[in-house]
């Protein structure tokens, strides 16, 4: 093989060694590509120690480097890939789907309270719980009183709905 060749060659396998890497946190391999990787990069590493001292040492600092890098990022990746999840025990897409939509739902709700009456069920300085007429049912919330405190048994209009938060003042 000449000198070029052996250069060449040895880029070569070093960066297959680092694409090896990177493959293997999307292939369930039990471990095989890495091996298959760490056996490219020592070849890699061989042949520019052939072609070149300079490039020898070259290529070993560059997987010192590149490897530990590709196996973090590796590490990083895994629980945002269907094997990974499958392997930690992370949520499916689907699930990560059902709770975004419960999430978006119970906002939705939320903001339809504005505009409705209740009543203040426990002293608000300045929070406490409310209980809100919703069509012909009452449900009960954690709310917080706007401006002044608000006796318990007094009457109560939602003014806003933010995230969880709750916000009204007297009727």
């Amino acid at each position: 093989m000449s000198g070029d060749e052996l250069l060449i060659w040895g880029l070569a396998l070093l960066a297959l060694s680092i694409i090896l890497l990177v493959v293997e946190v999307f292939v369930p391999s039990g471990g095989i590509i890495t091996v298959v990787s760490a056996i490219c990069a020592i070849a890699g590493i061989g042949m520019l120690w052939r072609y070149e001292t300079t490039w020898g040492i070259i290529g070993l600092l560059a997987v010192l480097v590149l490897g530990p890098m590709a196996l973090a990022w590796g590490f990083k990746m895994l629980p945002n890939t269907p094997v990974g999840r499958a392997i930690l025990g992370g949520r499916t897409d689907e699930e990560l789907e059902a709770v975004r939509d419960a999430e978006r739902d119970t906002l939705m709700r939320r903001k339809a309270l504005v505009g409705l009456e209740g009543i203040a069920l426990a002293d608000m300085r300045p929070v406490g719980e409310v209980e809100i007429e919703i069509g012909s049912e009452t449900e009960s919330f954690e709310a917080l009183a706007e401006h002044d405190w608000i006796e318990a048994g007094e009457r109560i209009v939602v003014t806003s709905a933010s995230g969880l938060e709750l916000k009204v003042r007297r009727a």
